[in-house]
Formats: structure tokens, sequence, C-alpha cells
């Protein structure tokens, strides 16, 4: 415990020093949280920040040219009235594919829980509008009888990969629809004809059975997100309970050369970002660039009492690399610590 306050107390220190640049003068600077939520999601394109979040019953969307202020967030889709995503909006991801936004969400069919109904469907921008209008494209399948679509099963967080012109399907899952929500989640991939089509059965890349994944009353992992550079790839994910302190991130890097689709071309490494007694429940991550290109930077959500519950709060910090070519995310830095703002903004 006195080791972990010295480490915190020198991150702290750190940041502080780098506030302030050689002549003295003071740089800007942002502190954490920057905002209140959940489940945050940034994509960059053309020098904008495109950001998107569930909200009143929909999916919002905004666009600034900053990390550190997301803008004012405007609705862009409405849930039905009825049907299979009229309820239990999650997670939405936005992003441009072939001319097109697309936006990737979950959605249930009955409000509240128990949140046994949860699907993962998309949406397609009419023209290259980020603001829309959009058309619902429907539910995504995701299950193991590509040709029974109602053997669609239980998925949420799902978010596109394209390497090398190929196209692929990540999220969370359950191995099969059950009637109660305290049920084990797996991350599974398929291949993708388009991006609304997905065009294979799933395949289980990994489930929670390291000692830092487990232990708690249900073991997740959920919030898929991709990153990639210099030719290796990484998914780094959260697991344990999103509704607990312990919530954190795991990595999967694929093997050089290896098939998405085989278990075996992804190994496991973590937890690569952990939570403190200063910042509680680290997880459910999305990556960007700064401004001018030269950073890289996370935005991940945190819990705001150590209660079990889904009060959370938005952060934002830049984050380097190891000799290995490996991302290295350091320490959740504490609330009220100036952080000079992402290089270019």
């Amino acid at each position: 415990m006195i080791q972990l306050k010295v480490r915190q107390l020198s991150s702290v220190l750190l940041v502080t020093l780098l506030a302030v640049n050689f002549s003295g003068f003071a740089q800007p600077t942002f502190s954490n949280p920057i905002r209140d939520g959940a489940d945050p999601w940034v994509f960059q394109k053309d020098g904008e920040y495109y950001y998107c979040a569930s909200q009143g019953g929909g999916i919002a969307i905004s666009k600034s040219n900053k990390l550190t202020d997301q803008g004012e967030m405007v609705q862009v889709w409405k849930s039905p009235d009825s049907g299979w995503n009229s309820a239990n909006i999650w997670a939405p991801e936005i992003h441009f594919i072939e001319g097109r936004w697309y936006i990737y969400y979950a959605a249930g069919s009955k409000s509240g829980s128990p949140f046994i109904h949860q699907r993962s469907g998309v949406l397609r921008s009419v023209g290259r509008d980020a603001f829309g209008p959009y058309e619902d494209l429907g539910m995504l399948y995701t299950g193991d009888h590509i040709g029974d679509s109602a053997s669609v099963v239980w998925a949420i967080d799902l978010t596109p990969w394209q390497p090398k012109g190929r196209m692929y399907a990540i999220w969370s899952g359950w191995e099969e629809n059950r009637d109660t929500d305290k049920t084990q989640q797996h991350l599974y991939i398929a291949e993708m004809s388009n991006p609304y089509t997905i065009s294979s059965n799933r395949v289980k890349i990994t489930s929670p059975v390291e000692p830092w994944e487990t232990g708690g009353p249900l073991n997740l992992i959920e919030g898929p997100q991709m990153l990639e550079r210099n030719g290796k790839t990484f998914i780094v994910y959260s697991t344990r309970e999103s509704w607990l302190k312990e919530y954190r991130l795991g990595q999967l890097t694929l093997r050089e050369g290896a098939d998405p689709m085989v278990p075996e071309s992804w190994l496991k490494k973590g937890p690569v970002f952990i939570g403190n007694d200063l910042v509680l429940g680290a997880g459910h991550c999305s990556f960007a660039k700064s401004p001018d290109g030269t950073e890289d930077w996370i935005l991940y959500h945190s819990k705001k009492t150590a209660q079990p519950g889904w009060n959370r709060d938005v952060r934002l910090q830049r984050f380097g690399w190891h000799a290995d070519g490996s991302p290295d995310f350091g320490t959740p830095i504490p609330a009220g610590v100036a952080i000079p703002v992402p290089s270019g903004e």
C-alpha cells in the first residue's frame, strides 16, 4: 500500500511538471474527470472528433476539434416504440466506412432488468453527414447457425475491424440465451461481407479465466476496442463487473500473420489498466490521436463512488508504448491534477 501511494504521488508530480514548459510559461491544461457519462466513444476524421452516446431513448452525436470537450450532443436516432431495439440502448459507436457513417449499438425489446434481450444492431447514414438522417438496417447476426436468423444470441459492444481488405465484427456475448442476466460474457469474432452484414458463424476467442478476470459475483469480458500500430494488432477489452470498482482493462495481441478467426491466434495479457483508491473501476475505453497526430490518448470511464452501481464519469489521458510495441497505459491520473492538453489542441 505504501508503494502504491508513492507511485500515485510520483505520477501526480510528473504530470504537474509536464504542465509547465521549459521557458517557464504554463501550458494549457485540463483535469479529470472531463464530464459525466459512461462508455465513451470517439472517432477521428478530417481533423474532427465525432462522439457518440446513448441519450434520451436513442443515440446522440457531437463533433468537436478537441478531445477535452465533446461539444453539444444532438440526437440523430430515436428507438422505435416496439420491437427488438425499442429499449436499453447501450454503448453506441460511430464509424465512417466506404463513404457512409455507421452506428453500431446494443438494444433490447424490454426496458429494464433482467437484461436478457440485448442484441446488436446497425444504423447507416443516408448521406455523408454524421448527423444523419439514419436508416435502421436491423439486427446483426451473432449466433452459431448463420442460416437461421432466429438463432441470434445475446450480444453487446459490437465493433467493426477492417484489416487488409477484410472485415470482421468483434463483440461481447453469451454462449447461449438465458433467462437470467447473471450470465458470463465472452468475446466473439465473425466475418462481415459488408458493414451491415455478418456472414459467418461466430468464434469465441477468449473467456474470463485469468485470476485478474475472475473473483467477483459475475465474471465478464466486454467492450472490445481495436488498437493497431506498426503492424501489430491488439484488442483492448474491459473485464470484471462494470458496476464494481474492480472493473479494469485486459489485452489480446494477434500473433503476426495469424488468422484472427482462430482463438489460439490471440495472446492474452493483463490487467493492462486498472484503477486504484483514487480512480475506481477504470474501463470501457476508446482511442484517438492528438489533433496534430503526435500523441496517443485513451478515453475511459470510472466510478464516482466505491458503492456498486453505474454512476460514472469520463476521463482522458495520454498513453505510450512498451519496447515490444504493445501499449503502455500507465496508471489512472487522479481527479484535479493538471494535465497538458493534447498536442495541437
